[in-house]
């Protein structure tokens, strides 16, 4: 493993632009209102994914060997991971299974085999599929893809932020949203080379924050079980290279309760109009507790992903 520079990013852009339409970058009047900054939402949501890891599928799925693309991948996932490096597997002939838990998100699993992918579901959560993907992989000789520890993954997400500081450059703090930590790793990677003034901060579940911890101690931390509804920010042990990367690159990290991120999905519905899955709300339920810091400032969020079924929906747009 090693550390992607802006270098891989640059190059990983080059690769996923034939796949990929850039993502907007949108200020909304009444979301600013609320925040009392400016607000601009980086809108991964309209990824053929809805959600912000194609990038990083694209980018790896692309490099592999004639022999690695023969013999397969196998990884593990929540959902949206497991949805990018099934539909990368399909754009470059590749057969790809992916391992998740007992009672997965539903839409997740469905678009992840409508690519193409095997699926195998076992396991109480994240770590036990991931378990099995690591030994699944062992009997297959397939290669396993780790959902974190992979630098052509963490560098193709960083595009999100080559993004962000060419549509806006003078944001004063990117919040981005942490399960692995993949995408904070390639947003901040771009930012502390190109606009190392940026403030990046790193977001988790209060009810998931393996992650947080460890960023924190500087070793590698697990919660034992993830209680969170946001099966994005669902880890509960830190994976080793995103955590490296983000000691080295965050300036801070927020933890959000179920309750202001569910809030968060609201503001997003009644304030812009548009669908954030729990982890994609994270960094907007961060902005909202961090108001007060915040003010007065042009702070660019995250939305990593859209995935959130029509019956969570419904009842979190019930108000409690």
């Amino acid at each position: 493993m090693y550390s992607p520079t802006l270098r891989d990013v640059l190059d990983a852009r080059n690769r996923i632009r034939l796949y990929l339409a850039r993502t907007p970058l949108r200020e909304y009047s009444a979301l600013s209102e609320v925040v009392g900054c400016e607000v601009y939402v980086k809108h991964e949501n309209h990824q053929p994914t809805c959600a912000f890891k194609i990038r990083g599928g694209i980018n790896l799925v692309s490099q592999l060997s004639p022999e690695e693309r023969r013999r397969g991948v196998v990884t593990a996932s929540t959902g949206n991971h497991g949805q990018s490096i099934a539909l990368a597997c399909r754009m470059f002939g590749v057969k790809a299974t992916v391992c998740v838990p007992k009672n997965p998100n539903p839409d997740k699993v469905r678009a992840i085999r409508s690519y193409g992918a095997e699926i195998v579901e076992e396991g109480e959560d994240f770590e036990e599929a991931k378990n099995n993907a690591e030994r699944l992989a062992k009997e297959r000789g397939a290669r396993y893809v780790h959902s974190g520890n992979e630098p052509h993954l963490i560098a193709g997400v960083g595009t999100i932020g080559l993004e962000m500081v060419e549509d806006q450059p003078g944001l004063d703090v990117v919040i981005v949203p942490v399960g692995g930590g993949s995408g904070a790793s390639g947003v901040s990677t771009v930012y502390k080379t190109i606009s190392p003034a940026t403030r990046v901060i790193g977001v988790q579940a209060e009810e998931a924050q393996s992650v947080y911890q460890s960023w924190r101690s500087g070793k590698m931390e697990s919660t034992g079980k993830s209680k969170t509804f946001a099966d994005g920010l669902a880890t509960r042990s830190a994976f080793e290279l995103p955590l490296e990367i983000m000691r080295h690159n965050l300036d801070g990290f927020a933890l959000v309760s179920e309750e202001e991120m569910r809030a968060a999905i609201r503001l997003y519905v009644e304030k812009a109009h548009t669908i954030a899955e729990g982890a994609g709300a994270a960094s907007l339920a961060a902005a909202v507790k961090m108001r007060g810091e915040l003010k007065g400032k042009k702070v660019g969020i995250v939305l990593s992903g859209g995935n959130l079924t029509a019956d969570m929906l419904r009842d979190i747009l019930k108000k409690p």
